[in-house]
């Protein structure tokens, strides 16, 4: 085989290559594309958009003073931040120490404990819903946003994984050291290796933030009140509260999915290297 045909098969091959990846970018952005366009969009009466090509690209932010004045999203956002920020910083706290404790301690049933929450990790979450809803209401915490922190933060352990496979990477001969010189764990804990960390913190930070500022299912299943909505269960009722309010509502609803996509986007952008550097660097064992 000739060195021409072999570069040929290589050009061609990179060639097919990057045009599936550019359609596949091109479907992926489309979607986002619809979506902040009908969130600026001013015309016409009806909310959906049936052609590819609108006929009239009016624009303007009369969407969002709707969304702001005529619901409660700044309610429903706030609820949103409240139950993130707390979710968040419990299960930071919970997969750090974790995750740290599998990786330096050695115990009789260590390696069973990890392989049950490695297991009991994939399954997905809505599982287990009805059985969380009845413990909740047998508690009496169901219709609350303490529920929903606690759904989200009592099961952070099972996401040990990614900062055990960090922590296997800091030399134990720094513990060690501080240990002679009299430190006990917890302050080699938090004294020692928590400055070490701070990659995997945001990365942990991070994805523990994502999932209850996107869920739906269990803020649905537990909560009615509507003055206790987060932004997605809020945005979906009020699209879907009357017969023809879908329609009507639908630029508002965009309008919401803009402001709420574009918080969690400046998050990661900003924190984008961090979470880059906590992803790579757990994912080697020292």
């Amino acid at each position: 085989m000739s060195r021409a045909f072999i570069k040929i098969r290589r050009h061609v091959g990179n060639g097919v290559t990057y045009v599936v990846l550019a359609t596949l970018g091109i479907l992926w952005v489309l979607p986002i594309i619809y979506l902040i366009y009908t969130a600026f969009r001013t015309t016409p009466s009806t909310g959906i958009i049936n052609t590819l090509i609108p006929d009239n690209l009016q624009l303007g932010f009369g969407n969002f003073s709707r969304l702001f004045s005529d619901t409660m999203f700044l309610r429903w956002l706030g609820n949103t931040l409240l139950v993130a920020v707390c979710s968040c910083a419990l299960s930071t706290i919970f997969i750090l120490m974790v995750s740290y404790a599998l990786s330096r301690m050695r115990f009789r049933l260590r390696k069973p404990i990890m392989n049950l929450l490695l297991i009991l990790g994939m399954f997905p979450g809505f599982m287990s819903m009805i059985a969380v809803y009845f413990i909740l209401k047998a508690m009496g915490l169901t219709n609350s946003l303490l529920a929903l922190i606690l759904v989200y933060s009592g099961s952070a352990a099972l996401s040990y994984y990614i900062c055990k496979g960090f922590f296997d990477t800091v030399p134990k001969s720094m513990e060690e050291a501080a240990i002679l010189d009299g430190a006990s764990q917890p302050i080699v804990f938090w004294k020692i290796i928590m400055p070490l960390a701070k990659p995997i913190i945001v990365y942990t930070v991070l994805t523990s933030f994502i999932s209850p500022w996107c869920d739906f299912i269990f803020v649905n299943t537990i909560i009615s009140d509507r003055n206790l909505y987060t932004v997605s269960l809020g945005l979906y009722k009020m699209i879907n509260a009357e017969k023809n309010s879908f329609n009507d509502n639908f630029t508002v609803f965009c309008a919401g999915a803009f402001v709420v996509g574009g918080i969690i986007v400046t998050l990661f952008m900003s924190m984008q290297r961090y979470y880059v550097e906590g992803v790579t660097s757990g994912a080697v064992k020292g």
